[in-house]
């Protein structure tokens, strides 16, 4: 690889070197020549130069020129460094045929500053510092700025105090005032003003100064405790008053007001032990306000003398005085009062369940004035349980009712009683008897958990937690003893026992049902009763127990069983209605075999014919009595027809007699009777209807043998369309006076009795079957 050599070249500066400057607030005169720009290629063309930019033709629009043919820069007015310290512009070198020669120059004019500015400083300078403060304290430092170039000459500033004052000086460099005296004392004099010089150029004579004024304030410190406008106070109130304001007490303080080394704080020092009395400050007017929330009692101190300090809510500082103190007398009055137990409160302790009519303690009351007990009677004013009485003259309590510690209205075994006592004077005192019941051993454990449940597991006895609870306090309680009477079961055994409670687990593996086991649980002391838990074995579901499912959404099949439902109870309504109206038989005359007419019969119950044979009746055939009856399907169910009435409608089947269709025999007689019933009703009754007779009862004529057979085959295989019968039908019109009102598949039964098919449809109908047998 050959590597080839490059010659580097070293470029021409193209353009003469420009740095330059101005000063600023020149006098002129104007225009002023600046430098002279020239480019190189002045040498082989004719240029002629050009400048844009700022000061050119961007503001300060006109401040900057140039001649073209020589490139003398000029400055048409003098400029302030402190608007803008300098000016950057472009140079452009073009022939005359407009060519550009040379690249453009940038030129960059710098402005020089001149001492101009004086400094200045902010219009209200304020400066503080604690009252009384040590020497050479800082107070604050005062700042004046100078606008002339940073970092100069022009612009370092010394500062003096030119006011007259021993109390503050000024550190010349820094402007940072300090304390030179301690005698600055803000409840003298608050607020010092004080002059001060700013000069630039370090302060030398030549340099610029100003004057400001600053404001120092002193702030407060609590120097001055508060003091009381008088010696000493008096205040007159009533015994046995209280929530009462006695006196105002009013101090002056010299520190800033509504600050916490003006606001009071009042303390009594003395006097008050009993703690009749509080005293709280106004935080409005800062005075003392002086209450007495306890009675005081003339008889036992007339005159009650205090001692009240006056505090702030802050300490004392930078001051060797001590808070003030003042003397303040309560005169106490006397008032007729009525009488007081002594003492307000009678602490008693007996036993529970004491014995009516035992004395347990005396209450009794003084007049205040007497000191005696004469004349005052004794009241129950509260009595909870009503276990005592109050003798009236004596105050001696007496138990009247069982004193139970184990009661609602005993707290901790603490029982009140409140006891008024009344003077002749009427006027009344109260006080309280507390009675501590001791306790008895009189309750034995209790089971509080007695209904349990075990979920079944297959494979696992279960066992369910008991729990117990004595109303008795220690040592007549827990921890307690669990176990089983003798004669217990063997079915169940304890364990897991603690202190109030144990586990009852099955010893076997029972089956679910419902189990009461009964139990002993002992305290302490012994004390038990035999108790009884009540456990149910059940199959589970989230923890309880649970039936057989029964399903709440019917479905397709539901809503059909309904259904079928409906209509069979419909069809046992009709056949009861039918069965009602069967016992009265009229006599009907049949016209041309086409119309029947229904005679009301008035029966009141089924008739002897539901007494009949099942619906398949015998092969063998029997004589037919001149009073038989048969049973003929109308419009509105089955009718009864007299054999005779037949004969004398003869005419009515085609002109063929009764007798004649009889000659040979019962059998001819069916047969023309089923060729009747065929034509009149069709070929699905005409050819259900069988005779049978028989010689001690009457004769029974069934007109739906076949539909029976039909339905009742049904219910014995189960067929799904065994109800499909079991609706209405629409059929068209069979002539005039036709018999057929109605030709569902149960509307023709031609006999009250074989309803025993009705048994096959569940128990919901065997009710309106045994309606329609024979009782």
């Amino acid at each position: 690889m050959v590597k080839r050599e490059v010659t580097l070249k070293r470029s021409k500066r193209r353009w003469r070197p420009l740095p330059f400057s101005i000063r600023e607030n020149d006098l002129g005169p104007f225009p002023k020549d600046v430098q002279q720009i020239q480019s190189d290629s002045s040498q082989n063309f004719n240029v002629l130069y050009k400048i844009y930019g700022k000061g050119v033709d961007q503001s300060p629009v006109g401040l900057f020129s140039v001649v073209p043919e020589t490139g003398m820069l000029r400055v048409h007015r003098a400029v302030d460094r402190e608007e803008i310290s300098e000016y950057k512009f472009f140079a452009e070198a073009v022939s005359t045929d407009g060519v550009k020669r040379d690249r453009d120059l940038d030129v960059t004019v710098v402005v020089e500053d001149e001492n101009d500015n004086r400094p200045e400083f902010a219009k209200v300078v304020v400066i503080s510092v604690l009252e009384h403060s040590e020497i050479d304290t800082i107070v604050g430092q005062v700042n004046a700025t100078d606008r002339d170039a940073p970092n100069t000459l022009f612009s370092q500033v010394n500062y003096r105090i030119v006011s007259n004052t021993d109390l503050f000086r000024i550190q010349p460099e820094t402007g940072v005032v300090y304390t030179v005296s301690t005698a600055l004392d803000r409840e003298t004099k608050d607020t010092y003003e004080i002059e001060v010089e700013a000069m630039d150029c370090k302060g030398l004579s030549y340099g610029l100064s100003s004057t400001g004024t600053v404001t120092i304030v002193l702030r407060d410190r609590n120097d001055n405790p508060p003091t009381f406008k008088a010696s000493k106070y008096e205040a007159v109130v009533e015994e046995n008053k209280k929530d009462v304001l006695l006196l105002r007490i009013p101090v002056d303080d010299r520190d800033l007001v509504n600050t916490s080394n003006w606001k009071a704080k009042f303390v009594i020092n003395k006097g008050n032990e009993n703690g009749n009395f509080r005293i709280e400050t106004d935080p409005v007017t800062n005075e003392g306000l002086l209450y007495v929330i306890k009675p005081l009692d003339y008889e036992k101190n007339a005159v009650v003398k205090l001692e009240v300090a006056a505090e702030n809510e802050a300490g004392l500082v930078g001051s060797n005085k001590n808070w003030a103190t003042i003397p303040v007398n309560v005169n106490v009055t006397n008032v007729d009062e009525g009488p007081e137990f002594d003492p307000a409160n009678l602490f008693l302790r007996i036993k529970e369940n004491e014995p009516n009519g035992t004395i347990i303690g005396t209450y009794s009351a003084l007049d205040p004035d007497t000191k005696t007990s004469d004349g005052i009677l004794y009241y129950e004013t509260s009595d909870p349980a009503s276990w005592l009485e109050v003798e009236e003259t004596t105050g001696k309590l007496c138990v009247v009712g069982s004193m139970d510690r184990e009661s609602s209205f005993v707290t901790n075994g603490i029982y009140n009683v409140t006891v008024k006592a009344v003077d002749r004077s009427s006027k009344t005192g109260t006080g309280t008897v507390v009675i501590h019941l001791e306790d008895e051993n009189d309750n034995s454990p209790i089971i509080t958990n007695k209904d349990l449940t075990i979920c079944e597991h297959y494979g696992q006895l279960g066992s369910v937690k008991v729990e117990a609870e004595d109303k008795d306090d220690v040592p007549f309680s827990s921890p307690f003893v669990f176990g089983f009477p003798k004669n217990h079961d063997q079915n169940w055994k304890i364990t897991n026992e603690e202190a109030t409670s144990m586990s009852l687990e099955q010893a076997r593996e029972l089956p679910s049902g419902t189990y009461n086991v009964p139990v002993i649980i002992r305290d302490q002391q012994g004390k038990s009763e035999q108790q009884s838990i009540t456990i149910r074995i059940c199959k589970c579901s989230n923890g309880q127990c649970v039936t057989s499912p029964i399903s709440t959404a019917l479905g397709v099949w539901g809503i059909l069983a309904l259904l079928l439902g409906i209509a069979l109870l419909l069809m046992l309504l009709c056949i009861l209605l039918t069965c009602f109206c069967g016992e009265k038989k009229e006599t009907v005359d049949v016209d041309n075999g086409a119309e029947a007419v229904l005679i009301k019969s008035n029966t009141e119950g089924p008739g002897e014919e539901v007494m009949a044979s099942n619906f398949r009746a015998p092969a063998q055939h029997t004589t037919l009595d001149q009073e038989s009856r048969f049973q003929q399907p109308s419009g509105g169910g089955v009718q009864d027809i007299r054999l005779s009435d037949f004969q004398k409608a003869s005419n009515g089947y085609g002109g063929e007699t009764l007798d004649g269709g009889m000659r040979n025999g019962p059998s001819s007689y069916l047969s023309a009777t089923n060729s009747t019933m065929q034509n009149n009703y069709g070929q699905q009754f005409g050819g259900g209807v069988q005779h049978y007779a028989d010689q001690n009862s009457t004769s029974i004529w069934r007109t739906n043998g076949l539909v029976i057979d039909q339905k009742l085959n049904g219910f014995v295989t189960e067929h799904d369309d065994r109800f499909a019968q079991d609706i209405s039908h629409v059929y068209g019109f069979e002539g005039k006076g036709s018999l057929a009102g109605s030709v569902g598949c149960c509307s023709d039964l031609n006999d009250d009795s074989g309803l025993e098919f009705v048994n096959t449809l569940g128990p919901k109908f065997r009710t309106l079957a045994q309606v329609c047998r024979k009782k």
